[in-house]
Formats: C-alpha cells, structure tokens, sequence
C-alpha cells in the first residue's frame, strides 16, 4: 500500500520544467515528505478549499509534485493538476513580481534603495513626511502608508486610483511604525514602471517570466485560460464569479496590473522561480538577479522583514522548523511559497480557499496547512542531519483546532440563553408575588401609611 502511494506523489515533469527525482535522490526522506499528502487532503476534506497544488523542491529538482481536488467543489470540476493549474497568486505578487523587478533595477544601479520615491515619483510628494519616504521604507512596509483604501469604491478609473494612492497621506513618519501596506507596493512598483520605462507587466515578462520559461505567468490571463484557472471569489462587489480576473477589488480597480496583487501563475512554474533563487539568481544558465542582490534582499532587515520578502519566523505559516535564513511570502487566496537556503529546498501551495470555502474557518485551516507543509518538507530532509529530528506525534491538520467548530457548542450557547432568560423570568415572577402580598417588598415602602388612607373611603365609593 506504502510503495504505490510513493510513486503516486512524484510524478515526472516535462523536460522545459524542473526536473523530479525521488525524495532519496535529493537527500529527503519518502516516508516523512508524504505526511505532506495527508495534510493537504485534511485540508481539502474539511472544506477549506476545493483544490490545491503543491511542489516541494530541493537541490535542483521537485522532489514531490501533485494536485489535490479540483479548481471548485463541483465533480465536474477539472483536476488539480501542478504544472497546468493556474491560480491567483494575490500577495505572491508582492515578491515574484513587483520585489523581483526592483532586485533587477537594484542590480543595475537604476534604483537605490536610500532615494527618496519622489525621484521617481515627483506625484507622491508635497508633504514633509511623503518626500522622506524611501524605496527601502516601501520595501519593509515603513513608508506611513496606511494598509489599503477601498478604491474600488472611490475611484471610476485605473487613473483615478493611482491619484488617489498617490495622494494618500501617511499615518506616521516614515520607520517609525511598521504597517503591512498593499499601497506601498502600489507606489513601488509604479517606481520601477518609471524607471523601466514600461508598464510592469512588460517589464516581468521581458527581464522574468519569458528568460525562465514561466510560461504561465502573467497578469490578466487571457480567455483560452480560463478552463484551466481556480475560480475564486462567488459573490463579489463586481457581481459576477471570478475565475481568471483577479480576486483582489483594488487590482481590479489599478487595471489588474497593481504592485501588490494581480499575478496568476502554476506550482510548476513557480517551483522554476524558486529554484533560480536558490540558485544565486541563475536558472538553466539565465542570469536574473545577482548572487549578492539576491542575499541582500532576503536578509532580515526590519524586524521580521526583509526587503520585500517576509522570514520565517514560526509565524506566517512558515511553521517551526525552518532554517534561520528562510524566507518567503502568503497570498490572501491561500497561496505561499518558502525558501530555505540552508537546506538548499522550498516549499509551494497554491489553493483557491476564498471560493466558496465550506470550512467555518477556512483562514485557519489554510494558516495550519501552510506551515504543516513547511515542518514536513523541513523534517524530511535527512542528509547531512547526524540526529534528524523527531516527527511530531500529530501535525497541526490532524489535529484541526478550531477548523471547524461544532454546531451544537452555538446550540448551547443559545440553551444557556434561554435557561438565564427563564431563571430571569422566574425570578420576576416570584417578586411580583411578595410585593402582592401581606409583607410588602422593601421598594414599596410607602404603602405603610394605609392607616391614613382608610380615613377617606368614600374617595372610593
């Protein structure tokens, strides 16, 4: 039963993909690598999403490769399949995208990190605060900017929105507080569409995707993809289900091009990514990035920042036992992708968890899913490990803590409601009787002048 379900995980990729090899071939070990299988399906059994894609790559080549489910609930729905599947990769684009593109600009002495944005961008300016903010306060979420504004909302046009990015004042000086902010990504990458002198999507493409072979990467898929894409969204403020037009309202509202989300792209082409920065910024002899650049933006450098990339940390479903080095990013949609240099592996999942999730808590299944898949593949490798260290007695998928709460604890709560409102009740009910009878209640005091009133009954007559 074992074998079959070990050969059924690593399956072989086309020659223009990342090569796959057997776990043992690559240092790691089979029989732990495919806790991975069981955690992705307890996730896809409790309803947190319908599909996902998985790769796991170490020195050079997956060492496990599989689709889970299918792109919606539907049985007919099509299969998840890693190479071919396209999904949205909502905040992925922050760093296969907008960060990549800056690494580049960095590498060739067209962007400096220390230079004010507005050199760039002379319209984010006007205040005292806003000409301070620099490139690297974009990078590690310093710049002031608040997280985000409902520009779906305000805004009637792509160029209406950008003005009022643009113009968004800062909530704090720039480093003196960290905010997660979709808008300084936002402002970013229209710093590197104006020092490339083309619109990033173009950019990516010429300097990224296309060298690599990323073939399935871009923003705006066109309509030939769509059979193949995750839907997301069912019910959105557009009105209409979403499926190959980007989840988040305000890429939608920047054109589908934004900074911050907007890209779609396969496990397998990814895994080609990953790989090239492992690599030192080398894929297949294409030279993207410079070694130096590479390691100079995934080093912590602003808390758990580094300069675009987020570390592992323990937190971010990065999970325990990654290297101190590790670095990586998660998408809204229920995407992340982690690298570790020290063990020269990544780890990628890409699902559709916003479609429909039937999990109660489908952020916390995708949460736990994440960072099992980053313990299991960590634990996995075996080479080079004198002790490997000992496989937990149950992941955080068996255990499903909160996934989904039961009916019956809401039922009770509503039990215990109506028990307090009855004892309530009865509690009235039994004051009301005192206070009707020969002893009076203390609130009503006063009626121990009955004497005086019989003086007068004919006031009754």
């Amino acid at each position: 039963m074992f074998i079959p379900l070990i050969a059924a995980l690593f399956a072989y990729a086309p020659a223009d993909r990342l090569p796959v090899k057997a776990p043992r071939e690559v240092g790691m070990s089979a029989e732990r690598l495919a806790n991975i299988d069981r955690v992705v399906r307890r996730g896809l059994s409790a309803g947190g999403y319908p599909g996902a894609a998985v790769v796991v790559g170490r020195r050079g080549a997956a060492a496990m490769q599989r689709g889970y489910g299918r792109l919606g609930w539907t049985s007919s729905s099509a299969a998840v399949n890693a190479e071919e599947t396209v999904y949205d990769l909502a905040s992925l684009t922050k760093v296969v995208g907008t960060t990549t593109a800056a690494m580049i600009l960095y590498d060739e002495g067209r962007l400096s990190l220390d230079a004010p944005v507005v050199q760039y961008l002379p319209a984010f300016g006007g205040t005292v605060n806003k000409d301070r903010v620099t490139v690297r306060h974009l990078l590690t979420h310093h710049s002031g900017l608040p997280a985000g504004k409902q520009l779906w909302r305000a805004a009637l046009n792509r160029e209406q929105a950008k003005r009022i990015v643009l113009e968004t004042p800062l909530n704090c000086a720039p480093g003196d507080c960290f905010v997660y902010s979709d808008l300084g990504a936002d402002v970013l990458g229209w710093v590197v569409e104006s020092v490339a002198g083309m619109g990033l999507d173009e950019f990516l493409n010429e300097r990224v995707f296309t060298p690599l072979s990323m073939n399935d990467t871009r923003f705006n898929p066109p309509a030939s993809w769509r059979p193949r894409i995750a839907p997301t969204e069912v019910t959105p403020p557009r009105g209409y289900a979403l499926q190959g037009e980007v989840h988040d309202e305000n890429a939608f509202a920047l054109g589908g091009v934004a900074g911050h989300a907007g890209l779609f792209s396969t496990a397998a082409d990814l895994a080609v990514f990953a790989e090239m920065l492992l690599n030192g910024g080398v894929y297949e002899g294409e030279r993207i990035i410079s070694d130096t650049t590479v390691a100079r933006f995934t080093a912590r450098t602003a808390g758990t920042r580094a300069l675009g990339w987020d570390t592992a940390d323990g937190d971010g479903g990065s999970g325990e036992h990654l290297s101190p080095r590790a670095y990586g990013h998660t998408g809204y949609t229920g995407t992340s992708m982690w690298i570790d240099p020290d063990r020269d592996m990544f780890v990628i999942l890409l699902t559709n968890r916003v479609h429909a999730a039937r999990a109660r808590r489908p952020a916390k299944v995708i949460s736990d899913v994440r960072a099992d898949l980053a313990d299991a593949a960590a634990l996995a490798v075996v080479d080079g490990v004198e002790s490997p260290l000992d496989m937990p007695a149950s992941f955080r998928a068996d255990r499903a803590d909160g996934w989904n709460p039961a009916v019956r604890t809401r039922r009770s709560r509503s039990a215990r409601s109506a028990r307090a409102r009855r004892a309530a009740a009865a509690r009235a009910a039994a004051a009301k009787r005192t206070t009707s009878g020969k002893r009076p209640a203390a609130k009503a005091a006063p009626a121990k002048k009955k004497p005086a009133a019989r003086k007068a009954p004919s006031k009754r007559g």
